[in-house]
């Protein structure tokens, strides 16, 4: 992907550094659509009249939907361009936010779950991308922060939601409002992503394929930290009450501090990405979430494992910003790689709760988060696979120079800026 011929061919790095808090903003508005929509699902169970297990059923739906669906993003933003595709795709993510709301049964439910998750994917798809073209332009980490800026969103919204619950809010009209304006938001932010178009000849992405290999590797690792991530915040409560004995406000009280160290963490995380490297910050990462894992299996009390779960969201919080970056540059299809690594990210969110829960069923929730520590302790062992989304020793994006071209996420190859010397410095390839 390169700008198109008619804007300068080169972005200066004030622009970049707009476009910049452009995505931080779009990440923002994302994260606060599922935010919006977390607090009401008791709302949507009782109005669609759904059991427990059926609701279980239907929440499979987003991440089926978003499977499906990503790897058209690319093509998407292949052919309307990058910042016409995001504009698009985030509003119907947005307007998607509408519907469950809307469903009467669980059929209904379960087609606009489908959808809702369809629309989620390939906006992130499309927003993850723009996110590795900044972070190449800029020749520094901002991914971590970026994605900070979606679970800063995510609060947000959770907790807007969480007062239209309290004072008894119809969700109908809550989620309809919610999305209008996180719809204008959301198409105020886009106006200032770097919109990237393909050359002429350049062949689009395939609408359907499989991820290539370098993303199975970087997903495998994404997958560690997400199905870590998914254990924690869903049965963080549930073990403090049952295995320790906590009040039901201490057991809610660690959910809340897990979501809230994975955000500051993201937030802090590009500073410690830019001075350690993306390979050694994960390594630690892992051991710190590996020893946050052996706390909460041997810990004597409430308090030292809420520690131990705070060590958990503390680990894994950079994985994935890191995995994206990677894969944006692990290949001459940054959109097939980013929507590879997407995909095994969301079914790895979506098996974890009830991995959790059936392997509590057989053994014990004790034993369970030891399967959670093991996987933890994989970030360790695979860290170096995100070589690739490492910023040190490269040289590229204006700070080397001006900004190239490249189009991460938009069907080109993920390139740096130029380098001082007057050569294209390219982002490294492989996993």
């Amino acid at each position: 992907m390169t700008k198109e011929p008619t804007a300068a061919a080169v972005h200066s790095l004030e622009q970049v550094k707009r476009a910049r808090v452009a995505v931080a903003a779009v990440f923002a508005v994302h994260g606060a659509v599922t935010g919006s929509f977390a607090t009401r699902v008791p709302w949507i169970q009782d109005h669609a009249g759904v059991s427990a297990g059926q609701l279980g059923l239907a929440l499979a739906f987003p991440a089926i939907g978003a499977s499906i669906a990503m790897p058209l993003a690319g093509r998407i933003s292949h052919r309307f361009g990058a910042r016409t595709a995001l504009r698009g795709l985030l509003a119907l993510w947005t307007l998607a936010l509408i519907l469950p709301a809307l469903a009467p049964n669980l059929l209904t439910l379960c087609a606009a779950l489908f959808v809702y998750g369809a629309t989620a994917g390939m906006s992130d798809v499309a927003m993850n991308a723009l996110g590795v073209e900044v972070e190449n332009r800029l020749d520094k980490s901002i991914m971590s922060g970026l994605h900070g800026m979606w679970s800063v969103g995510a609060l947000i919204g959770s907790a807007a939601g969480t007062v239209a619950a309290h004072v008894g809010a119809d969700a109908r009209l809550h989620h309809t409002l919610a999305a209008l304006v996180l719809t204008a938001l959301g198409l105020a932010a886009c106006r200032g992503v770097l919109d990237l178009r393909g050359e002429p000849d350049e062949e689009p992405p395939p609408r359907f394929t499989l991820p290539p290999k370098s993303a199975l590797v970087i997903g495998a690792v994404g997958f560690c930290a997400v199905f870590a991530e998914g254990a924690s915040l869903d049965w963080s409560a549930v073990y403090l009450r049952d295995v320790l004995g906590s009040s039901d406000g201490v057991a809610a009280a660690s959910t809340t501090a897990f979501a809230l160290t994975m955000a500051v963490a993201r937030l802090a995380g590009d500073r410690i990405v830019d001075r350690f490297g993306a390979v050694r910050t994960v390594r630690v990462g892992g051991a710190l979430a590996t020893a946050g894992g052996l706390l909460v299996v041997f810990s004597p009390s409430p308090a030292a494992a809420m520690g131990g779960f705070g060590l958990l969201g503390l680990g894994v919080a950079v994985v994935v910003p890191l995995a994206f970056a990677a894969a944006g540059r692990s290949g001459p299809n940054p959109s097939q790689a980013i929507a590879g690594v997407a995909t095994i990210t969301y079914t790895s969110s979506l098996i974890a709760p009830s991995a959790i829960g059936a392997l509590a069923e057989t053994t014990s929730l004790v034993a369970s988060f030891g399967v959670v520590t093991a996987l933890a302790f994989g970030l360790v062992a695979g860290a170096g696979v995100l070589r690739a989304g490492d910023r040190k020793g490269t040289g590229s994006g204006p700070a080397a120079g001006g900004a190239g071209t490249g189009g991460a996420g938009t069907g080109g190859t993920a390139a740096g800026g130029t380098a001082a010397g007057g050569t294209a410095a390219k982002s490294p390839v492989g996993g």
